[in-house]
């Protein structure tokens, strides 16, 4: 995808892992198998701080295009352990920007991510990716769920372009719930919430309080 080497969006990494990066990079353009063993093998030789990012690296050396990269991107994740799933999720949108065909093939990764009960996998499949190819109902399900697993609603990409007067009534719906049962709601849906009563910003501004 480029001639530079694929350290060099990666000024801080130490001179060893440049070295190992840059190697196995081309080492997986000219078999793309290789990246089975780099992949797991990144945190330990480019260490934990850049392991996302050398992993993404790693992806983008992939000489192969649409439904073969999606194929090969599916088996790592499968395969993969929490860490080196994140890391797959978060280099969706690169892959998605390098090749025009990667598209939505890595949208069963995302849903998978979004039943899974890792919020550090929920967080990632909502990063701008999931905001591109998710269609309406999966993506404000996937709101809700962040909701219910207090996942910080500023950390989902593309929400405010993607907020729908449907999401809204569920927001809206989800606080009055919370309301009835005597539970403060979240602070962070005031901003997407219809609210309509007293009752319902009284206990937004007890939660508030609490934080």
């Amino acid at each position: 995808m480029t001639d530079l080497p694929a350290s060099h969006n990666l000024p801080d990494l130490a001179p060893a892992a440049r070295d190992w990066l840059d190697t196995t990079s081309a080492r997986i353009a000219a078999d793309p198998t290789a990246v089975r063993t780099a992949f797991p093998a990144a945190a330990r030789r480019g260490g934990r701080a850049a392991a996302d990012r050398v992993r993404a690296a790693l992806l983008l050396a992939l000489p192969l295009r649409g439904p073969a990269l999606a194929a090969e991107v599916t088996t790592l994740y499968r395969h993969g352990d929490a860490a080196e799933q994140r890391a797959v999720l978060h280099a969706l949108p690169l892959l998605d920007a390098a090749d025009p065909d990667f598209a939505d093939r890595a949208l069963p990764l995302t849903l998978e991510a979004l039943r899974s009960n890792d919020t550090t996998l929920v967080e990632a499949a909502l990063g701008p990716y999931g905001a591109r190819h998710l269609d309406a109902a999966s993506f404000r399900q996937a709101v809700l769920k962040c909701v219910f697993c207090e996942i910080p609603l500023d950390r989902i990409s593309g929400l405010a372009d993607r907020t729908d007067p449907e999401l809204t009534r569920m927001l809206t719906d989800f606080a009055r719930e919370r309301t009835a049962a005597g539970r403060p709601v979240p602070a962070d849906i005031t901003g997407l919430v219809a609210e309509t009563d007293e009752t319902t910003q009284r206990s937004t501004r007890i939660s508030e309080g609490a934080a």
